[in-house]
C-alpha cells in the first residue's frame, strides 16, 4: 500500500512525520502521524498507538487524522461522523461500508505501520483520549493478547467496554485512567466511569482510576497527565 509524506519535522532528536494513504477499509484517504525516535534508524521501536476522542488519530512513541468519507452527514453534528472518534464498525446504511474504524485501527493500520516502519509487532499498546479511551479500552478487551498491558482512557453492546469487561477472560490487563472531575461530560451523566470500574472488580479485572479536582475534558488536561500513561506503557513495552 502506497504512503505519500505529508511532512516531516524534526523533534527531540527524531522525526514527527505525517503520512498518507488509500484505506482500503474505509474506502477513504486516511492521514496518520508517526514520531519515529533516534534509535529507530538502527533497531526496530515499541509501538504506541494514540486514539483521540476528536478526529480520528493515533501514535507511534505517534498520532492519524481521518479524512471525510463523504458519507451523507457526516459534518452534520461534531459528535458524530468526521469530527468524532468513534471505534466501531457500523452495521448500519450508510456507515457499513464505509465507517470500519474498529477494522481499521486493529488490522489494517498496524499492518501498514509494520511493512513500513521499523516496528516492533511484538510490542505494541494502545491509549487514547475520550472516545479514544474508550476505543482503547474495546481494543484491548475484545483482542486478548495482541497489545501489550495498559491502556488509558454507548454505542452497541458488542463495541461497550463495560459491558465487554463483564466477560473478558484473557490475558492479565493493567489499565490506567485519569479523569477531570470538572469534565462537562462528567457532569451531563455521559461517561460513567463508575460503572465500568464496578464491571472490572467484579471481573477481579486490575484498574487504577484517578480523580482530578478542576481538570476538564481537554487537551490542557492530557498535557497534564500525558506522561504517566506513556511511562505506564513504557514499563510493558521495554520489559
Amino acid at each position: 500500500m502506497a504512503l505519500k509524506e505529508v511532512s516531516s519535522n524534526k523533534c527531540f532528536n527524531g522525526f514527527q512525520k505525517v503520512y498518507e494513504h488509500d484505506s482500503s477499509e474505509l474506502k477513504c484517504k486516511m492521514k496518520f502521524g508517526i514520531y519515529l525516535p533516534p534509535k529507530a534508524e538502527t533497531e526496530k521501536c515499541p509501538v504506541l498507538y494514540w486514539l483521540s476522542g476528536e478526529y480520528f488519530e493515533a501514535v507511534f512513541e505517534k498520532d492519524i487524522t481521518k479524512g471525510g468519507c463523504n458519507i451523507k452527514g457526516e459534518e452534520e453534528s461534531w459528535d458524530f461522523g468526521t469530527g468524532a472518534g468513534f471505534y466501531v464498525n457500523a452495521t448500519e446504511e450508510p456507515w457499513k461500508t464505509n465507517y470500519r474504524m474498529y477494522s481499521y485501527v486493529k488490522d489494517e493500520l498496524p499492518n501498514l505501520i509494520n511493512a513500513n516502519f521499523p516496528a516492533d509487532s511484538g510490542r505494541m499498546s494502545v491509549s487514547g483520549h475520550s472516545m479514544g479511551g474508550h476505543g482503547a479500552l474495546i481494543l484491548a478487551l475484545k483482542n486478548p493478547g495482541k497489545y501489550k498491558k495498559g491502556v488509558l482512557i454507548y454505542l452497541l453492546q458488542a463495541y461497550d467496554a463495560t459491558h465487554i469487561v463483564k466477560s473478558y477472560e484473557g490475558s492479565p490487563l493493567d489499565i490506567l485512567i485519569d479523569q477531570g472531575k470538572d469534565d462537562q461530560f462528567l457532569s451531563g451523566g455521559q461517561l460513567l466511569p463508575d460503572n465500568f470500574i464496578a464491571a472490572c472488580t467484579e471481573r477481579k479485572v486490575p484498574v487504577v482510576f484517578r480523580m482530578h479536582l478542576g481538570y476538564d475534558h481537554s487537551y490542557y488536561f492530557i498535557t497534564t497527565f500525558i506522561n504517566d500513561h506513556i511511562r505506564h506503557h513504557a514499563k510493558y513495552l521495554n520489559a
